[in-house]
């Protein structure tokens, strides 16, 4: 029955279950917003809570990863999908910050999930158009920008404590179109190899860029999507469901061009992409970067005022921008393991996402402890753009001086 299942179908299929997964995962980046008024929570604390999911969908990338090589991603997708939905459901039911942040770790895993169907996707497809499915299928994070139309709807319209229920009913009935809709992973292969001999690839230095690519690209996209929605309505005094629907502005594109960022992998190098992708990205950083500012300067004809303000629409494109350019990043990482890696695809991607998932948890937190800090709201940009120029440096010292522009290698 299965045998008749196109790899295309399989791929449609496993993209809308991370979608899924991802809405869930990103689920507190809308609703903390209404529980930090509940709570009386600080800029730090709030931070914390909307990344503490994060935190177990990084650290968990890694096991799942060498368990969909050992057990195929039909089978670990969908026992994930069916398991997560227990805590998504008690969420519900949470009155206490501890509460939230300790039921917030195990709904977590959801976000493991894109190291279950990223080795499963791209093993359905030849190396030539793995570029284009691990994108494709990385464009399941559109699920950030489904949240931020669909969690403040459902709020607005049910009272936050009925969101966690309806998205644990949505992970159920995902789980059962995903088995049915789906084949059995075509590389999964008995294997006696121990874990530490499994593990022994982290020392190959290629892993440790791909990670330092990544941190910056899923960090990045992951960590914004939780944290613009309530800096839009500080920012400009937008509802919330105004500043989540601008919002996805930024989380739509960084969603759906992976599977472009993907294909122009595919065409033009991994290495291209990513380094122009980052340049993108420090420019926009910059911009944003600026805080909301007035100046006198003391002229010969008296005192001169200046006041240097984002406008909302073009703060809104320049997220449009930063957010499609971190999905052209994130793509162009996983063309670089699929073609480095063929073999090892999900421990790779495992160590690769855990690095991803590591920036998407702290950056939440640090962009709250800047803010308290500094006091200023774009700090948030700063930090970012800082990240940014450090990784840009090291790029071009790693990979820029022994490559040329067109990806191939120096003879120098």
């Amino acid at each position: 029955m299965a045998a008749h299942k196109s790899p295309m179908f399989v791929l449609c299929i496993t993209t809308f279950a991370f979608m899924v997964c991802f809405v869930v995962w990103m689920m507190f980046g809308v609703v903390g917003i209404a529980l930090r008024k509940e709570l009386g929570l600080n800029g730090a604390e709030f931070g914390l809570l909307t990344a503490t999911p994060v935190l177990t969908g990084a650290l968990l990338r890694l096991p799942l990863g060498m368990w969909t090589d050992r057990f195929g991603g039909r089978i670990v997708m969908t026992a994930l999908l069916v398991a997560c939905a227990i805590p998504v459901y008690l969420v519900s039911y949470a009155t206490a910050l501890w509460q939230f942040l300790l039921l917030g770790l195990f709904l977590g895993v959801v976000g493991a999930s894109f190291a279950v169907g990223t080795p499963y996707v791209a093993r359905l497809f030849p190396p030539e158009r793995r570029g284009f499915a691990m994108g494709f299928f990385g464009a399941g994070t559109v699920g950030a920008a489904v949240n931020l139309f669909v969690t403040p709807a459902l709020q607005s319209a049910l009272g936050w404590r009925a969101v966690p229920k309806i998205y644990a009913i949505a992970l159920l009935a995902t789980a059962l179109v995903f088995w049915f809709g789906s084949v059995k992973d075509p590389g999964v292969k008995k294997s006696t190899v121990s874990l530490a001999m499994q593990l022994s690839i982290i020392k190959d230095p290629r892993i440790w860029r791909y990670c330092q690519y990544y941190s910056i690209c899923f960090g990045g996209f992951t960590a914004l999507s939780l944290w613009i929605p309530q800096y839009m309505m500080a920012e400009f005094g937008y509802s919330i469901v105004l500043a989540s629907a601008l919002a996805a502005g930024f989380s739509l594109p960084g969603s759906v061009l992976r599977a472009v960022g993907g294909g122009m992998a595919d065409r033009y190098g991994a290495h291209k992409i990513t380094w122009w992708g980052l340049w993108v990205a420090w420019v926009c950083l910059f911009t944003l970067s600026y805080p909301d500012t007035t100046f006198t300067i003391n002229t010969i004809n008296g005192p001169l005022s200046f006041h240097i303000h984002l406008p909302a629409p073009v703060f809104t494109i320049l997220l449009f921008i930063l957010g499609s350019v971190f999905a052209f990043g994130m793509a162009s990482t996983f063309k670089y393991v699929a073609d480095d890696f063929p073999e090892q695809m999900g421990i790779v991607t495992g160590i690769v996402g855990l690095a991803g998932g590591l920036g998407g948890f702290l950056l939440p937190v640090m962009f709250g402890a800047v803010l308290e800090f500094s006091g200023i709201r774009s700090s948030t940009f700063m930090l970012l753009y800082g990240i940014v120029w450090v990784s840009l440096i090291l790029l071009y010292q790693s990979n820029v001086r022994r490559v040329r522009m067109d990806g191939q290698l120096n003879n120098e």
